[in-house]
């Protein structure tokens, strides 16, 4: 779902249509400068991550210490969600069998399978280290997820492309991921959030 909601400066609920309990809501200050803001559920209702900014997830009362509910979420008064006279916008995004995950996984340093419930493979899939500074990787099959060398963007920076390592492989469930190449999405004991579209 998106929503668009104006701030007041003190903590507030706002209603959504996605019509199941959001697990992952990126927000933006639409009339100034404030970065992102991104709630995952993997992370719970006290951390918040910057989808501009390589930082690990932060203690924040960005959600005012409550989870979404399947009709509303809450903010927080910060001002870079909840801001008085400024304007915003949220995705949201939620799991849907066969069609979407949203989910999180421990890395173990070497290559691991991670099942979304896909029968044909992820298509998209979008991985973020939590426990720790990293960038935002995104792979996708019209550039290739395939088991050579992979191409990924980071939506943190605007670096072009990087096309020289192997760093996920299809799989019907979901996605292999690998820790050979330049990418931090699979360092041993590290958490994890990730985002993927069948």
């Amino acid at each position: 779902d998106v929503v668009c909601y104006d701030g007041n400066g003190t903590a507030k609920t706002v209603s959504h249509n996605l019509g199941v309990v959001p697990e992952m809501m990126w927000v933006k200050q639409r009339s100034g400068t404030n970065g992102w803001r991104v709630y995952h559920s993997a992370l719970g209702n006290t951390k918040v991550m910057y989808l501009d900014a390589t930082t690990s997830a932060q203690n924040g009362s960005e959600w005012n210490n409550t989870s979404p509910t399947s009709s509303n979420f809450t903010v927080g008064s910060a001002g870079s969600i909840n801001g008085n006279n400024h304007g915003y916008v949220a995705y949201l995004f939620a799991t849907l069998a066969g069609v979407s995950k949203v989910g999180s996984y421990t890395g173990n340093g070497s290559s691991q399978n991670i099942d979304c419930g896909f029968s044909s493979g992820a298509r998209f899939v979008l991985i973020k280290r939590s426990s720790n500074a990293q960038d935002w990787y995104i792979f996708d099959s019209t550039r290739g997820i395939v088991a050579g060398n992979d191409p990924y963007l980071k939506l943190n920076t605007t670096d072009s492309e990087a096309t020289a390592a192997d760093e996920i492989d299809p799989l019907s469930s979901g996605f292999t991921i690998h820790q050979t190449g330049s990418a931090g999405i699979n360092f041993d004991t590290h958490t994890y959030i990730f985002y993927a579209i069948a």
